[in-house]
């Protein structure tokens, strides 16, 4: 009799546990379709309000950027790739660069650039105005970055503030009178002479080659007014700001002549005293 009892009750604990194992397997058989059901609502329900969303490697361009499409397709291509993600060995990613590196290297004639150098040298340019802009208008749209803005860029603008502001930020590479100067590894600073209100602009938010970024953070768009204005209107007026014309690289130059003078000065006096002696 306990025998049989003993066996009824191990038959009653195996059913319970298939009972448990069954229902443990429908929980999470359930489980699992209502999260297929979720990511397939979710799913359809970006689909729906998000439609004309495109693959970022070919956006849709219009306007200008479309004449710049045509001119980047026959003459940039090679360097820069058909999406503009650059070539190795060749040239850089223009993803990102924006509107105003364009604007630098292209209206400056840097680029289309002739053969790889330690730095692209200013040449007339290549492109018209009108061009630079288109393809500038491509870049931008293609990846954004900064601009140059419309308009006067020196409104408002404050010569002495700009020299001070020349001075502490731009004059150890340009040199006092921005005249430019040599930098390591066969690169230099460019004279500041040719620029155009936009080029330095441009060359202050993409910082080309060895120059650093001024972004809006480090000099507010005032403050590239007042600079802007300082060289134009300052500079290219006054040629020796810094003394006797050697070069225009401002008091440094005038400092090591007079050195050189006093020394072969001094070297002569000391020999006549000893010829008299």
């Amino acid at each position: 009799m306990t025998s049989d009892n003993d066996r009824r009750r191990g038959l009653l604990a195996r059913l319970r546990e298939r009972s448990v194992a069954r229902s443990r397997g429908r929980r999470r058989l359930g489980a699992a379709v209502r999260l297929i059901a979720a990511l397939t609502l979710a799913g359809g329900a970006y689909t729906a309000f998000a439609p004309s969303v495109q693959a970022q490697e070919n956006p849709p361009v219009t306007g200008a950027a479309a004449e710049g499409k045509a001119l980047f397709d026959v003459s940039c291509v090679t360097c820069h790739g058909s999406n503009a993600q650059g070539v190795e060995g060749r040239g850089p990613s223009l993803v990102g660069v924006g509107a105003a590196s364009v604007e630098f290297q292209v209206s400056s004639g840097r680029m289309p650039m002739a053969r790889q150098e330690a730095q692209a040298q200013r040449k007339p340019p290549v492109f018209t105005d009108d061009q630079t802009r288109q393809l500038a208008e491509y870049v931008q749209q293609f990846g954004g970055g900064p601009e140059v803005p419309e308009g006067d860029l020196r409104r408002d603008a404050d010569l002495a503030v700009g020299g001070e502001l020349f001075r502490i930020n731009c004059s150890q590479c340009h040199a006092f009178a921005g005249g430019g100067g040599a930098l390591s590894s066969g690169k230099y600073a460019p004279s500041l002479s040719p620029a155009t209100d936009r080029q330095i602009y441009a060359a202050m938010l993409s910082g080309p080659q060895n120059m650093p970024v001024f972004g809006d953070n480090q000099l507010a768009p005032q403050e590239k007014a007042d600079i802007i204005a300082y060289i134009q209107e300052t500079l290219k007026y006054d040629q020796d700001p810094g003394g006797f014309n050697l070069g225009r690289y401002g008091p440094s130059t005038e400092g090591l002549a007079i050195f050189l003078v006093g020394i072969v000065a001094l070297v002569f006096t000391a020999l006549w005293i000893a010829g008299k002696s």
